[in-house]
């Protein structure tokens, strides 16, 4: 459904600012309860997989089979407390923090490119502050859709303008996501163009721009595939798994074959022998091992899950009491179900490796606390949704009695 710039009413027909402030009745609701168990769940349950997944590599490495379980469950605490304390915070104060939130996330991303990004897996996606690893691409996610949201929301008059309504956004994401190319991190700048694009076109931008921008955005990634000889490899071995089952393409291969071993209902959690074949199993390939383990009821019960997630984000848009919230919400339901949705399709090798971790689920800090704080502003939005209850019938208009008293019968006759 597409918001065609209609403004919320707040009173008497008048446009809510994009400064406005929660109404009252609205904001006294619970958060949405559904929403909330949905993401409590996830979280609980990537603890547990990546407990089931990890154990081997954790004893091979380190001696220690409850290593990964240990860092992510205190990983899962922090995000369940992030989570919390967002849902608290209301979304209005996200104002002020759109630009420094905008500009401290350029820098971040700027110097993972320039030297000072810790390398993992061939790409400088990190940042060391002491013993944690930041990863600014994920947080890019977060602040883009933020600023998308604030901006569209103040330009929702213009936003069919090509200067002021579409080129800005594009140039400010084009921006983030050749920061992210030159990380290297083609799967966040694929989901940073994804998420541009939804939210212009829900925002009610022309379609023309949006279609004529994603040729070129095509043109520009098939472009960093050829002319990548990396990238071009693996999406050659991607082509020709069968060939490349063991080099380039083993990863994807093994993924496959947890897959197809886990039948319907799977072999039980912590019986995968896959675990012994698949490389970092607990991170971006954590859903093959569900496939596994839990079959293919498990895997629909999650995509269920994902499914019901982004519909009460949508939910919580549609009912959000103004432009930003609506904008705001609708990016951050998209990001959720962008992000699963590539992630599971990688996991079943029908795209080629992009990197992405899997929401909630995957192993990784940096991920889990950012859409822990995205899932608490959708609970905070969801607090303040629903329709401001107002009386039907106007108050009687206050007659004067000095001018009644003053009123002989004949007038009073004809009033």
């Amino acid at each position: 459904m597409i918001l065609k710039n209609v403004r919320r009413t707040v009173g008497l027909q008048l446009a809510a600012p994009l400064d406005a402030k929660p109404n009252v009745v609205r904001a006294s609701g619970p958060v949405d309860p559904v929403l909330a168990a949905v993401v409590v769940a996830l979280v609980g349950f990537g603890v547990v997989m990546v407990y089931s997944a990890s154990a081997v590599q954790a004893t091979v490495q380190y001696h220690d089979p409850q290593f990964f379980l240990k860092r992510q469950a205190a990983y899962a605490v922090a995000a369940l407390a992030a989570l919390w304390v967002s849902s608290r915070i209301d979304y209005h104060r996200l104002y002020k923090l759109t630009y420094p939130l905008l500009a401290l996330v350029g820098v971040l991303l700027l110097l993972c490119v320039i030297g000072f990004g810790h390398s993992g897996g061939g790409a400088a996606r990190w940042l060391s502050i002491g013993p944690v690893h930041v990863q600014p691409a994920e947080m890019a996610k977060v602040s883009l859709v933020i600023w998308l949201a604030y901006s569209l929301a103040k330009k929702a008059d213009r936003i069919k303008t090509f200067t002021v309504g579409f080129l800005p956004h594009l140039i400010v994401a084009g921006v983030y996501m050749l920061l992210c190319l030159k990380q290297p991190d083609f799967g966040s700048a694929v989901v940073l163009l994804m998420l541009t694009f939804t939210m212009l076109f829900i925002a009610g931008a022309k379609v023309g721009y949006i279609l004529g921008a994603s040729i070129v955005g095509g043109a520009f990634g098939a472009a960093a595939i050829r002319f990548r000889e990396y990238r071009y490899e693996r999406y050659l071995a991607w082509l020709h798994m069968d060939e490349h089952r063991q080099d380039l393409a083993y990863q994807p291969f093994q993924s496959v074959m947890s897959f197809g071993s886990g039948g319907p209902t799977g072999l039980g959690i912590g019986r995968g022998l896959q675990t012994l074949y698949l490389p970092e199993a607990h991170t971006d390939f954590v859903a093959a091992i569900i496939g596994e383990e839990l079959g293919f009821l498990g895997v629909a019960a999650l995509c269920g899950a994902y499914l019901l997630l982004v519909a009460r984000g949508v939910r919580a848009a549609l009912r959000a009491p103004d432009d930003f919230g609506s904008f705001l919400a609708f990016g951050l339901s998209t990001m959720f179900g962008v992000q699963a949705l590539v992630n599971l399709a990688v996991a079943l090798a029908v795209l080629p490796t992009k990197g992405l971790t899997l929401p909630f689920v995957s192993f990784g800090g940096s991920s889990l606390l950012m859409n822990a704080i995205a899932a608490g502003v959708l609970l905070n939005i969801s607090h303040q949704s629903g329709e401001p209850t107002m009386d039907a019938t106007p108050p009687a208009p206050e007659v004067d009695v000095s001018l009644e008293s003053a009123m002989g019968p004949a007038a009073e006759e004809a009033l």
